[in-house]
């Protein structure tokens, strides 16, 4: 018997995990304000969170096999050492340089608008507050080498997979006509792995609706009025970063038209609001960043994992805001080396941390240590980090997708008719099968009785 293949005609996939997004949002405030104790531990920390850790391990399940096969097709479609260097130079400068760029005006944002001064610290809870230790500039480097590839692999290490199966890759192209088996089973293991990808993203509208809910109804908006102007200043800077730096960035250096890629994007930011993880999020951003924006494999499949990992501009924002909220707090003035030691920290701690939920907490811990303010503090804004989180994750992968863009531009590997079609790409964003496929099914399937 032939089964049906589902099609999503009509409302998009994407319309679809907004209308989640927000049917999520509702309900999650509704919930906060008149949810009793039982429905809250059936429904908020029962299926809520059930469906929506699901739909995230289901994410993070693709994340280490689609960057093996992805980035190893790429190096072998690169075919040049030298070129593999060039992209990955310019990538990393990129990325370091938006980060230092995100923090600085975090930083500027947070001096003019001074959050925290007059703000009264009554009834805040300080007790497990730890302070993490910041890594050295040679620990960071030297760590990036994996002493075992089988556990980096087992762990999600991307710092320590990019760099060994970028060894692999080189290796491989050492071989030449050697690698042609090897090269073929990696281009089918990535194919399979980006159908993989848009089985979990069917799923993606109820996964998005059951975090957003989950996250709203434990939170809710209370939390936001003792912090009013953190979370206003944070807010503020995270969208200034978004909308106008790292658009101006991808005009002045790209010349790419930067309302195409922010409609382009759209789903990448929704999956990294809903998961407030980079890493969780690598699946989409790839599909947006190949499939609709033109980006060739060879370059996304390094330029994302790899932004993944060490681009947090978001993040890096968030420490800036922090550190001026607590230092008003504290009443201590860091003076101009204070906030140069921070954009320091921030950029040297983003290169080894991983792109998980919470991380930026962790990375804060540092950076407040370097500076001398009472690690404490950070209890004061534990309650709307989760909120927060979300929000700077997206700013972290649209930061990584405008320097993958703009590394394909400049390397002559961006598709412009991609790019500049407004519908490229969106069939396989509504997981559409086309008529060929769905001829090669159907012939497998009677094949099979």
């Amino acid at each position: 018997m032939t089964e049906t293949i589902p099609k999503f005609n009509g409302m998009s996939l994407t319309s679809k995990i907004m209308l989640g997004m927000v049917g999520g949002l509702v309900l999650g405030a509704i919930l906060n304000m008149t949810g009793s104790a039982s429905l809250n531990a059936w429904l908020v920390d029962g299926i809520f969170y059930m469906i929506g850790t699901a739909f995230v391990n289901g994410l993070k399940m693709l994340v280490v096999p689609l960057v093996v096969f992805s980035l190893i097709c790429g190096v072998l479609g690169i075919g040049d050492i030298r070129v593999l260097g060039r992209v990955g130079g310019k990538s990393f400068v990129l990325y370091i340089l938006t980060t230092a760029i995100a923090i600085a005006t975090a930083i500027l944002l947070g001096l003019l608008i001074g959050p925290g001064e007059g703000f009264v610290m009554e009834g805040v809870d300080t007790s497990g507050v730890t302070a993490a230790e910041a890594p050295s500039v040679w620990q960071v480097f030297a760590n990036i080498v994996p002493s075992n590839p089988v556990a980096a692999l087992a762990t999600g290490d991307m710092l320590q997979i990019i760099f060994y199966v970028i060894v692999v890759g080189i290796a491989a192209l050492m071989l030449g006509e050697q690698s042609e088996g090897f090269a073929k089973a990696c281009e089918y293991m990535n194919d399979l792995m980006m159908k993989v990808v848009s089985i979990v993203m069917a799923f993606a509208p109820y996964g998005v609706f059951c975090l957003i809910a989950r996250a709203f109804a434990k939170e809710g908006i209370d939390l936001f009025i003792p912090v009013l102007a953190y979370v206003v200043t944070l807010t503020g800077a995270l969208l200034l970063h978004l909308f106008v730096t790292l658009m101006l960035i991808l005009r002045l250096v790209s010349g790419l038209n930067p309302l195409t890629f922010i409609t382009k994007i759209r789903p990448a930011q929704i999956f990294a609001f809903s998961t407030a993880s980079s890493n969780a999020t690598i699946p989409v951003t790839y599909r947006c960043t190949t499939q609709r924006m033109g980006v060739d494999n060879s370059v996304a499949s390094f330029t994302v994992p790899f932004g993944a990992t060490i681009n947090m501009d978001g993040t890096a924002i968030m420490q800036g805001v922090a550190t001026v909220f607590l230092a008003n707090v504290y009443g201590v003035d860091l003076g101009m080396s204070g906030y140069l030691t921070v954009i320091a920290m921030a950029v040297l701690a983003s290169i080894g941390t991983a792109g998980v939920p919470g991380v930026g907490l962790v990375m804060l811990t540092m950076v407040l240590t370097q500076v001398g303010l009472p690690i404490e503090g950070i209890a004061l804004i534990l309650g709307v980090d989760r909120l927060m989180d979300m929000i700077r994750t997206a700013v972290n992968i649209t930061g990584d997708a405008v320097v993958t863009t703009i590394v394909a531009k400049s390397e002559g590997k961006l598709d412009h008719a991609v790019y500049d079609d407004p519908d490229a790409g969106i069939g396989t964003d509504d997981l559409e099968i086309d008529e060929a496929a769905e001829a090669r099914l159907a012939e497998l399937a009677r094949h099979s009785h």
